[in-house]
């Protein structure tokens, strides 16, 4: 709806103009010369049955089309001279919804039917000229209505090739730009990290061919640069719809806590709850809460003890990441990409995220995630 406008449903618009029809018919019928008794009852009740009918012309055009008709019909046979208005507008929505073979044959047997009833119940010498007036006219509002509907039609069907073409133009920009995207991170990181990663890898293999210990941190970056490579390529098979490289999810994480402790800090899981199948979102972001956790943790905190805690609940998972290291009361005005993107993730799947210092030191990070009762 357009800001400022108000817009009535389709349902409410289709009954006020049945009766609308009705009444007009009803009016007009009752106003011209028409029969007494029985036979003015019965051509009433058709006339503002012909009306109410339109209330369904867009749920059931055809069926509408045939009650409107026979309506029609019968009201001129009582010897109501009335313009059939009720079919009229039934012929708009039965060619606006796509039946234009079924309304030109049913209009003109419709046609034919009028004529021979005008003839039959009309009496005196001018009963013929009388048929041909009604006939032609009768013609050229079914002209108009029939071309009313069509064009309303075609511009219906304009509409929604003109949306189809946007869905699709916006579709291929995503997807041009999701290319420039993977592009991008291609040409930069991928040779910066594959740098981190041969010059890790050379350090180590010398160190080891000269007999000496390798730090544990040199190990670190050498693990940590080819789990960057690994992700890196997830992520650019993802950005090109690839989907041959499964992404990471809660089965990971064990690996992940593992490559941590080369770091120098102690980790521990725990799983609480019965472990069941979550929807994949819920997995991928469990995983990346736990690794963006565990990184700044490492990077950050100057903590030695970082423990995951993973709950399985009926309708829920919650994770729960705990450091002993020294919490930040007041952290920088800017928060960190690592933080604002857990926190888009947690919210995207209607989750709750919450970081705070713990009153026993460090640092704690909670997330509860729905699963909507997967299984």
């Amino acid at each position: 709806m357009d800001k400022g406008r108000f817009a009535l449903p389709a349902q409410v618009t289709d009954r006020a103009i049945a009766v609308g029809v009705a009444a007009l018919l009803l009016g007009t019928g009752l106003s011209g010369p028409h029969p007494a008794g029985a036979r003015e009852l019965f051509g009433c009740a058709l006339l503002t049955a012909g009306g109410l009918a339109l209330a369904a012309r867009r749920r059931a055009p055809l069926v509408v089309l045939a009650v409107t008709a026979l309506c029609a019909a019968g009201s001129l046979g009582a010897g109501f001279e009335v313009l059939a208005v009720s079919y009229l507008v039934a012929v708009y929505g039965a060619v606006r919804a796509g039946h234009r073979a079924v309304t030109l044959t049913a209009s003109a047997a419709l046609l034919a039917v009028l004529h021979l009833t005008a003839l039959a119940f009309n009496d005196g010498p001018a009963r013929e000229v009388v048929a041909q007036a009604r006939n032609t006219l009768e013609i050229a509002w079914l002209i108009a209505a029939f071309a009313a509907g069509e064009a309303v039609r075609q511009a219906e069907r304009r509409a929604d090739e003109a949306e189809r073409t946007r869905e699709e133009t916006a579709r291929r920009r995503a997807d041009e730009e999701r290319l420039r995207i993977a592009r991008e991170l291609h040409d930069s990181l991928t040779h910066q990290i594959s740098v981190i990663t041969v010059q890790s890898e050379v350090a180590v293999h010398v160190a080891r061919r000269r007999g000496e210990q390798v730090p544990e941190a040199l190990l670190a970056i050498q693990e940590a640069g080819r789990e960057a490579s690994r992700e890196l390529r997830a992520t650019l098979e993802a950005l090109r719809d690839d989907d041959t490289t499964p992404p990471h999810g809660l089965d990971d994480i064990p690996d992940l806590m593992k490559r941590f402790r080369g770091t120098g800090l102690e980790t521990t899981l725990t799983i609480e709850g019965h472990p069941h199948a979550v929807p994949a979102a819920v997995g991928r972001t469990a995983y990346r809460i736990v690794q963006e956790s565990l990184t700044n943790v490492a990077r950050h905190a100057a903590a030695t003890t970082a423990s995951v805690r993973i709950d399985y609940r009926p309708d829920a998972l919650a994770v729960c990441v705990d450091d002993n290291g020294k919490a930040i009361v007041h952290p920088a005005p800017t928060p960190g990409l690592g933080l604002l993107g857990m926190r888009e993730r947690v919210t995207a799947l209607g989750g709750r995220l919450r970081t705070a210092p713990r009153s026993a030191g460090g640092f704690t990070v909670q997330a509860e995630l729905p699963t909507n009762g997967a299984s």
